[in-house]
């Protein structure tokens, strides 16, 4: 096919995507892992996807369950993500940094019929996690669980070759689909309908505890779709994805990106600055994504200079803002002269703005570009709700097709989030300050709510403090965002003591580890007699930040 018979997908289902590019690219190469010597085509990845579906289906899987996915960047991430959409089930994407406690909640809040999981991932064994969570599950005959703590949870799936105690195994869906007709398989995806739900993302908020934030196809593939526009990908083109697939940037900017416009994927099963050195050259890579430490880590590799990156033109930044420094490398040293940077939130599905792929340097390093096709943005008043006009400082909304359907079972939450601007309906508050100027770009200022983003993850101060509230030693805490030139932001604690108590930030950090997510802990504690407060009683956590920025340099 000729590059003007190309032919590009959006407004259409995840399923469907995925049955038209084996239509119209069936031999186009679209998922590749070097590693595993592993080649799948169009037409090998939809017949593995419908075959998946069916199997799932055969253990009374229906529309509308959450089926919550634990596992790193696997190729039967991929797989799942096609064959849940095209039985309506909704894919719940969980971290793979979750301990006990944030597993449970996850699974508890989404009310999830099926988790699948693989092993573990460096020092957590997810079997072994959910075992703690689920004992019952050892001496349960698989696909019949009964747990009184998870009532919805009825079955789990191993990734892998062992078969744990209580587990379906993922190889054995294949032999489960015999009992699901591809006639009946056809029926169940032809009734799904566009903007249902079909993924779920929890994200950190300011009240603490992550909220599922609901994606329809239309969100996702749409919101894809134009941010692979604003790459100029075609389909010959082929992206090195390092980024997990867990958040919107790996399932959606690079999975749904890359297959709206027939492009390969080549993953990794999990962050390597070698490893993506190393497929780049190997697969020849076009694209490549990546928050900024990860540009770091790669640039910092020792081996850097032997690597022919000469393939590489385009790519996405986000989840933080790009240090020029860092752009002027990732141009002339990867040879990524259309880098882009992104800028959104899994509640925009994500992408709400973008660089242009000829922007100058200064463009691409002091903003985050322009709104994206197809939706609005304001600044406002965050008090007043009043529109803002040009170059004033405000918190950024935005509305169109990809704003979420909502959190799950959280409707007061929604409210909060989606509001009515000058009687239109349907605006998303971000919780971030920025500036828009009179050409459209816009520039991320701060950050009106309080959540902290390290490295492209979210984490709620609420969360963190609640753990450290529960050290015998503590009496209370305070938890708030840093600067860092290696993240964009690390986590930092202010602590006050019960009386008479002694500790240290090392012990401190000690007590979090095994109790939350690592990246997660505080790296930096600060113990004070008393917090900077308002007049109202609430703690100035931008004054502890402050206080630490001056404690730090008086060092």
């Amino acid at each position: 096919m000729s590059l003007d018979q190309e032919r590009y997908y959006r407004d259409i289902k995840i399923g469907e995507l995925l049955t038209c590019l084996s239509r119209d690219y069936p031999d186009n190469e679209a998922l590749v892992y070097p590693d595993r010597g592993l080649r799948y085509r169009f037409k090998e990845l939809e017949q593995m996807a419908r075959t998946v579906a069916r199997g799932l289906m055969s253990l009374g899987i229906d529309k509308g369950d959450r089926v919550a996915l634990w596992a790193t960047n696997v190729p039967e991430w991929v797989i799942l993500q096609f064959a849940l959409a095209k039985i309506g089930a909704i894919l719940v994407t969980v971290n793979t940094s979750l301990r006990v406690a944030e597993l449970e909640y996850l699974l508890s809040q989404s009310q999830s019929s099926t988790l699948i999981s693989i092993r573990g991932f460096k020092d957590v064994d997810y079997v072994e996690t959910i075992y703690q969570i689920i004992p019952e599950l050892k001496s349960s005959e698989p696909g019949s669980l009964r747990s009184e703590k998870l009532p919805f949870l009825r079955r789990c799936i191993f990734i892998g070759d062992e078969q744990p105690a209580g587990f379906l195994r993922f190889k054995d869906l294949a032999s489960l689909a015999r009992a699901v007709s591809e006639e009946e398989f056809d029926r169940r995806e032809s009734a799904l309908e566009l903007d249902e739900v079909i993924n779920m993302q929890y994200t950190s908020g300011t009240t603490g505890f992550p909220k599922g934030v609901m994606l329809s196809h239309r969100n996702i593939v749409n919101n894809a779709y134009w941010l692979a526009e604003g790459l100029g990908y075609r389909s010959k083109d082929r992206l090195c994805l390092p980024v997990p697939l867990f958040h919107c940037f790996g399932c959606v900017i690079g999975v749904l990106g890359a297959y709206t416009h027939a492009a390969c994927l080549v993953p990794l099963e999990y962050f390597d600055p070698r490893k993506v050195l190393e497929y780049v050259e190997k697969e020849r890579c076009t694209a490549l994504y990546g928050v900024p430490t990860m540009f770091i880590a790669e640039l910092e590799e020792p081996e850097f200079s032997r690597f022919d990156l000469s393939s590489l033109r385009t790519g996405v930044m986000a989840g933080a803002l790009c240090p020029e420094p860092l752009m002027r490398r990732a141009i002339s040293e990867m040879n990524l002269k259309e880098l882009t940077i992104a800028y959104g939130l899994t509640e925009a599905s994500p992408g709400i703005t973008q660089t242009l792929r000829d922007d100058t340097i200064e463009r691409r390093t002091q903003t985050v570009g322009k709104v994206m096709p197809e939706m609005e943005v304001r600044i406002i008043d965050p008090v007043t709700l009043e529109v803002l006009p040009v170059n004033t400082p405000g918190e950024l909304c935005v509305r169109g097709y990809n704003v979420m359907k909502g959190y799950y079972n959280n409707e007061q939450a929604t409210r909060e989030a989606i509001i009515t601007l000058e009687g239109e309906a349907g605006w998303l508050r971000t919780g971030d300050q920025a500036t828009m100027d009179e050409e459209g770009y816009v520039r991320i200022t701060g950050r009106i709510k309080e959540i902290i983003i390290r490295g492209g993850e979210n984490i709620a101060p609420k969360e963190v403090e609640d753990l450290i509230r529960t050290h015998p030693k503590v009496a209370d805490v305070y938890v708030y965002g840093i600067p860092s030139e290696k993240y964009g932001e690390e986590v930092a604690a202010a602590i006050r003591l019960s009386s008479g108590e002694q500790c240290t930030g090392e012990e401190i950090i000690n007590f979090c580890y095994g109790r939350i997510s690592r990246f997660k802990i505080p790296q930096h504690i600060r113990f004070v007699e008393e917090f900077p407060m308002t007049a109202s009683g609430k703690v100035q956590r931008f004054k502890l930040r402050e206080m630490h920025s001056k404690s730090m340099s008086e060092k």
